[in-house]
């Protein structure tokens, strides 16, 4: 499976699991193979290398929210762009972590909204 398989299927699962948060799981569309002239207007509206690909902006366990670097389950190493955003945004009180698959990015999610922890 792709890294983009696995998301859209987090994306699906969250959306039935947490209905009361259904659409809050949010993607940046930093990937992907793009021609000059869209690349260049994204980078003008401030698409940035690296950013993680999903956020979640709930407040849990100290956290301000949850920012996720999708990667396939076998393979798929971090860019120097996405390890920057990840500790960046840790420094500023989020939680930022790499998830390789959808069972590992479900886990994530799920025990981050756990409210007895």
């Amino acid at each position: 499976d792709s890294a983009f398989d696995e998301q859209k299927a987090l994306v699906k699962w969250f959306d039935l699991q947490y209905p009361a948060l259904r659409g809050r799981l949010a993607a940046c569309p930093n990937g992907g193979q793009r021609n000059v002239i869209v690349a260049a207007k994204l980078k003008a509206e401030g698409v940035r290398p690296g950013f993680p690909d999903l956020n979640l902006l709930v407040p849990r366990h100290g956290f301000a929210g949850l920012f996720i670097e999708m990667k396939r389950q076998k393979g798929g190493s971090l860019t120097p762009e996405q390890a920057d955003w990840l500790e960046f945004l840790g420094a500023q009180g989020f939680m930022a972590v790499v998830c390789k698959g959808f069972d590992a990015a479900r886990e994530t999610v799920a025990n981050y909204l756990q409210e007895n922890q």
